[in-house]
């Protein structure tokens, strides 16, 4: 009876072991997948202009009462469905952002006189919402809105 014995040598002059082929097996789907993940985010739409959609045109909806925004700050509200942050740098000027950030879309939130992404730690202006610091590539987007009779409304 003969019987054959396999080296390690044997499997790679062949090609490649049973493990090797595995593990490029497993790094090949991880990367599709990674690929896919990667570019459901980056298909996403911009979260400000959804505002405008989910609501008809958005226009008069109302967001917080202007005496709940702190002045020098921001809190976090909602806008048919979307999360927003509303700012009042100074007393009277008031901004809406999308809370979406702009990195990969985890939900920013008001932080000690700026906006903060608890992710990846980007920071926001609360005048503009321009980048700070951090990975995020643009700003938030920023919702058009008004003060009628003390409250915040998309306008």
């Amino acid at each position: 009876m003969t019987e054959t014995i396999r080296t390690p040598e044997a499997s790679t002059a062949r090609g490649c072991s049973r493990r090797q082929l595995l593990r490029r097996a497993g790094v090949a789907a991880g990367t599709v997948a990674g690929a896919g993940v990667l570019a459901a985010c980056a298909e996403g739409a911009d979260p400000a202009a959804s505002v405008s959609e989910a609501s008809g045109s958005g226009a008069g909806e109302f967001v917080v009462a202007l005496s709940d925004v702190p002045v020098g700050g921001a809190v976090s509200a909602e806008v048919a469905g979307v999360a927003v942050l509303v700012t009042q740098p100074v007393e009277g000027e008031v901004h809406v952002f999308s809370a979406v950030c702009t990195h990969q879309g985890c939900t920013v939130t008001p932080g000690d006189g700026e906006l903060e992404c608890p992710c990846h730690r980007s920071v926001f202006t609360l005048t503009d919402a321009a980048v700070v610091s951090g990975p995020a590539p643009e700003p938030l987007g920023e919702i058009a809105a008004e003060i009628v009779d003390g409250e915040v409304v998309v306008a």
